[in-house]
């Protein structure tokens, strides 16, 4: 696929983009929920060896090729490797399957009801390694915890300061700035959230889009205005924490919203399956999330 191709697949695939992001932090909690007991490896070598097992299990199935996953995100290491010797972003691009990059590095302390972002002093060198292997976009996470509005604006200006440094090296950002699914403030923070996006995406230059990868709202289509907004390329749903069954039902509320799961995608998963029982595994995830974010 060209650059063109990618950006028409995810303006206007039908399908929705699998999250295959899970960095140092969470994967003992992936590889765990792929039904490892955890002393299988010692050290980070051996844990990132079993992750990408895992990841490249998903990528080659049958059913991960459908055409029913549209993008798939990757930390930078599971970028970095390859998949019966092809570099793994090209795996997915000869799939039919538009690759991103996770580039945050971590989320700071909580302070006015958030988590911002570490810094990223190396991301101009990651940018240009990605785009040199074909990768479309990227992805970068914050947590909102409260309906704190100075804590949601820091959030919104640093996640858009980050999406205009993406776009200067001709990728996509996807703007990731989670509500907390469980905060007793929820509704109002997302209502608070939607405000702030609205005004910044008026600091997108005109011929640039950006993405929005985002918490399933607690008012079903609170975010239709982003999903009609011309800056905005596509604005994707976040499982946070939902199950599987919960997650499509919500999302399947939120029209113009497609999925961008990683839990729910991948819960029903473990590495001692054979391959026809993982492929049947994975196929029911990805027809179950297919038809909610296509509904």
């Amino acid at each position: 696929m060209t650059n063109s191709e990618m950006r028409e697949k995810i303006a206007n695939g039908q399908g929705f983009i699998a999250a295959l992001d899970q960095s140092g932090g969470s994967t003992p909690k992936a590889l765990q929920g792929y039904g490892y007991r955890g002393d299988e490896w010692s050290g980070e070598e051996e844990m990132f060896g079993l992750i990408h097992q895992m990841r490249s299990r998903i990528i080659s199935s049958p059913s991960f090729g459908s055409g029913k996953v549209i993008g798939a995100i990757l930390f930078e290491r599971t970028m970095d490797g390859d998949i019966d010797g092809k570099p793994v972003p090209k795996a997915l691009i000869d799939q039919g399957v538009v690759p991103f990059i996770k580039i945050d590095k971590g989320l700071e302390d909580e302070a006015h009801g958030v988590q911002m972002m570490k810094p990223m002093p190396e991301l101009d060198a990651l940018l240009t390694k990605a785009k040199t292997l074909g990768v479309f976009g990227t992805k970068e996470r914050s947590v909102i915890n409260l309906a704190n509005p100075e804590g949601i604006a820091a959030v919104v200006k640093q996640q858009f300061d980050v999406a205009r440094q993406v776009l200067g090296h001709g990728m996509v950002p996807i703007i990731e700035p989670e509500v907390n699914i469980k905060s007793t403030e929820r509704a109002a923070a997302d209502r608070i959230l939607l405000d702030e996006i609205l005004k910044n995406l008026e600091s997108v230059p005109a011929s640039e889009q950006v993405m929005l990868k985002l918490s399933i709202p607690a008012e079903a289509g609170l975010f239709t205005p982003l999903v009609n907004h011309p800056k905005v390329l596509r604005v994707v749903a976040l499982s946070g924490g939902f199950s599987r069954a919960d997650a499509v039902r919500e999302l399947a509320k939120n029209p113009g919203m497609i999925a961008s799961f990683s839990r729910a995608l991948l819960s029903d998963l473990r590495h001692d399956q054979d391959d026809a029982e993982f492929d049947r595994t994975l196929g029911t995830a990805i027809d179950e999330i297919h038809g909610a974010s296509v509904a």
